[in-house]
């Protein structure tokens, strides 16, 4: 397997991570229907991640990396993503999650805080940075069953640690539930929520899992507080290993300016063009493939699939102009960034309606086992689930609806 060493490339640039990235997912698609029967992740895939560039994409220039701005850098992110999917979808919204977990814990795009949080956040973006230059994964492990995909609802608590000493520390231990920890046993560190305790609002805490849990996402010791209560059990997005489990007593370390302090600064809506991006880069792949086998074929095609091949190509490019809208509200920022959501939400519902139309004209035997077709429909249909799920994000879309504004 040919490997691409960065120590040897000093000018890597986002012309040449997207070169890589293309190189890689090539690869990959030759390797698809071993890839999409897999029920769990590789490390050496993440490996070769890093090594082509891509947690250079998501680090800071200060620390040696290429992103500067959420309206400058975040469409290298979203386009590598998009083209990682085209070889491994779960592989590609695994690795999308290292973004934008640093996104949305603010350590992106938020380089200094307000007094009395200046100095601890200056620390905290310090080493959580350094790490990821270091090769860290990040992840998250934040839903919870009940709460309507809403972590703002979280049930976890989070009580000081007793041996931190001093009232101002940042360590704590996490007692709670979890669900979809998306790569569990890639990710160094995954970020949750919990109501500290004295307090009334959730806040983010960073778990280090390095040590606690083997390659497989199992925890190697009882004694330290983590449980697999649920294996992913592969029904879409088959290898993301996004088991549930369970956290009693855990260390972890709060975010260094809580999210309850910081009035209207709020994560973009945006940031689900991350999602989105790996299920447009499965829709593209998917439309290019059935293209494929139908093109030999296409005078014998019946009038029903004859308007279904219509209607994928009219939803294929509906998908590709909502893209387009997300990216742009995310260059754009501030109000625009509901683009995002919509944009994310309208791709849900095109990426299913074409997966399912494609089944339907290539023919029952694309619903199976022995074609890639079946997996990228199930893979698609995760869209609508992952942050904000679909009750969340309508409710979010009608909260800025109907308004003067």
């Amino acid at each position: 397997m040919a490997m691409v060493d960065t120590a040897t490339e000093p000018t890597l640039d986002a012309t040449r991570i997207l070169k890589n990235m293309e190189t890689i997912a090539a690869e990959w698609a030759g390797q698809r229907a071993e890839r999409q029967r897999r029920r769990h992740l590789e490390p050496s895939d993440f490996e070769r991640l890093r090594e082509a560039g891509f947690l250079r994409a998501c680090l800071p220039a200060e620390y040696g990396g290429l992103w500067e701005s959420h309206s400058r850098s975040d469409r290298l992110v979203y386009e590598s993503v998009r083209t990682l999917a085209h070889g491994d979808a779960s592989v590609a919204l695994a690795a999308a999650m290292h973004p934008l977990v640093l996104a949305s814990a603010y350590w992106l795009g938020n380089p200094a805080a307000p007094p009395p949080y200046t100095e601890a956040w200056a620390e905290q973006r310090r080493w959580i940075f350094e790490a990821a230059r270091d090769g860290a994964w990040w992840g998250t492990v934040s839903s919870e069953a009940g709460t309507g995909g809403d972590p703002a609802r979280t049930r976890a608590t989070a009580r000081r640690d007793p041996a931190a000493g001093g009232s101002d520390s940042l360590r704590y231990r996490v007692t709670g539930r979890k669900q979809f920890g998306s790569a569990s046993g890639i990710t160094s560190y995954m970020i949750t929520m919990a109501i500290p305790e004295g307090e009334y609002e959730p806040d983010l805490f960073v778990f280090d899992m390095r040590g606690v849990l083997d390659r497989r996402g199992v925890p190697v010791d009882d004694a330290a507080g983590v449980r697999l209560t649920g294996a992913w059990d592969g029904h879409g997005m088959t290898a993301t290993q996004s088991h549930a489990l369970s956290f009693e007593d855990v260390p972890a370390i709060r975010i260094a300016w809580p999210v309850a302090s910081r009035g209207n600064l709020i994560v973009p809506r945006a940031l689900g063009v991350g999602f989105a991006s790996v299920i447009v880069g499965i829709v593209e792949v998917a439309v290019e493939t059935a293209a494929a086998q139908l093109r030999p074929k296409r005078s014998a095609l019946r009038p029903y699939e004859q308007v279904e091949w219509s209607r994928i190509e009219l939803e294929a490019w509906l998908v590709e102009q909502a893209y387009a809208g997300t990216l742009r509200a995310v260059e754009e920022g501030g109000k625009a960034a509901r683009g995002g959501l919509l944009g994310k939400t309208a791709i849900a519902e095109l990426a299913e309606s074409i997966l399912t139309r494609i089944c339907r004209v290539v023919g029952a035997g694309s619903y199976s086992r022995h074609s890639p077709f079946g997996f990228w429909l199930e893979d698609v249909r995760a869209l609508g689930f992952l942050r904000p799920p679909w009750g969340l994000a309508y409710d979010r879309m009608f909260a800025d609806s109907l308004t003067d504004g």
